[in-house]
């Protein structure tokens, strides 16, 4: 397997697992929040629980168009984006719409991760910070990402939840 920022998260579960198990855990993770619980930061100084959902759910959107672009567009060349000034812009969506946002990106995703051939998979692509790269590695990022920020999450300890 490719070995990417978020290698230690995934560990050695089959990513396309991973990530079907962290479609159904967020949204059961964050059925009774309330809009103030989505509002409560991870920890002193970080991201809301809301921020992190919608970061959730805009790298599910972005990588997802990497992948695609890269199996549709000859020698296709990624680009950077940078998080926080994303997250900035994200300012009126709701955290159980991010969430549902998240859920319906990454369903998407998978569906489409699923249907790729071995061949499909390692499809190269060149990205500005991270090298050449291949569809295999994204789909490992975001298996991984997602682990990462649901354990985020979990530390709340919101009541309901």
């Amino acid at each position: 397997p490719p070995t990417t920022s978020y290698s230690n998260d995934l560990g050695d579960r089959e990513p396309l697992a991973a990530i079907r198990d962290s479609i159904e855990r967020l949204p059961a993770l964050a059925t009774r929040w309330t809009p103030r619980d989505f509002e409560r930061p991870y920890a002193p100084g970080k991201w809301t629980a809301r921020q992190v959902v919608v970061h959730l759910a805009q790298t599910e959107l972005a990588l997802g168009v990497r992948a695609r672009m890269a199996l549709a567009t000859p020698n296709y060349s990624a680009q950077n984006f940078d998080q926080d000034a994303w997250l900035t812009r994200e300012t009126r969506l709701s955290g159980k719409d991010g969430v549902a946002a998240f859920a319906a990106i990454a369903r998407m995703n998978l569906a489409f991760f699923e249907s790729l051939s071995a061949a499909d998979r390692e499809t190269a692509m060149s990205h500005p910070e991270y090298g050449s790269i291949t569809v295999d590695w994204i789909i490992y990022t975001l298996a991984g990402h997602q682990i990462h920020h649901l354990e985020q999450l979990e530390a709340l300890s919101i009541p309901n939840s």
